[in-house]
């Protein structure tokens, strides 16, 4: 019962960053989303907490998306 968040957790951001609409993986036109999950990984390893980093990812790809 330990790791049911993290599978959870890791199932939606899989399925969000590589699976289409049409329900095919991509990878194009995914940019914004993919570096900010870089970027979440090195956040949520640095400090072991889902609230911030699920915020700071929200806010990555918001800022990711107008620069990208």
């Amino acid at each position: 019962m330990r790791y049911v968040p993290i599978s959870l957790f890791t199932a939606l951001v899989v399925k969000d960053l590589f699976i289409s609409p049409e329900y095919t993986v991509t990878f194009v036109n995914r940019a914004p989303e993919m570096i900010a999950a870089v970027i979440v990984i090195g956040i949520a390893y640095w400090t072991r907490s889902m609230a911030i980093s699920v915020v700071l990812g929200l806010l990555a790809v918001f800022l990711l998306a107008m620069v990208v």
